[in-house]
């Protein structure tokens, strides 16, 4: 079966808002357990309120699509987050493997993002545009913040590793 470029568009809906539940799992998980790190958990904090308003900008798009988000990606994916959550918490440097797993997902948001914008035209769906555009750029935001601060979060987790043996 060809798929038409509305298709495709809408697939690409569906697997972002699942790609957000994930995110928004993960980030729940991981806040509750960033209490040595302040500055991580106040960033994380506001992303996940970002999140929020990401999935439903999705749900937005969706619905201007006659379409819904599928229950069975966004349960698979919560699933996928909650079990790498647990995870990296039985890590020692669980913060630190946090901090790249995080990086690297949001240079995937972001990709997909962009991907979605690229379908807004042949898809006939200009309307998502400025949606899915706040949504790419919070994620541009966030991904910079982590590119910026890897080397802060490894001193603050080797901060506190020295507290902790001394």
């Amino acid at each position: 079966m060809t798929m038409t470029a509305r298709d495709v568009f809408v697939v690409g809906l569906r697997n972002a808002h699942a790609m957000e539940v994930q995110a928004r799992e993960l980030m729940e998980r991981q806040f509750e357990r960033l209490d040595e790190y302040p500055d991580v958990q106040a960033k994380v904090r506001d992303h996940l309120a970002e999140t929020n308003e990401q999935l439903k900008r999705l749900e937005q798009c969706l619905e201007a699509c006659g379409e819904t988000s599928s229950t069975i990606k966004d349960t698979t994916s919560s699933v996928m987050a909650n079990t790498t959550a647990m995870a990296n918490a039985m890590a020692g440097d669980e913060i630190l493997k946090n901090t790249f797993a995080n990086d690297a997902f949001e240079h995937f948001e972001i990709a997909a993002y962009k991907s979605l914008l690229t379908l807004c035209s042949p898809a006939s769906q200009e309307s998502a545009r400025p949606l899915l555009e706040a949504n790419l750029q919070e994620k541009e935001r966030m991904a910079a913040w982590l590119d910026a601060n890897v080397g802060k979060v490894t001193q603050d987790y080797l901060a506190v590793e020295q507290r902790k043996a001394a």
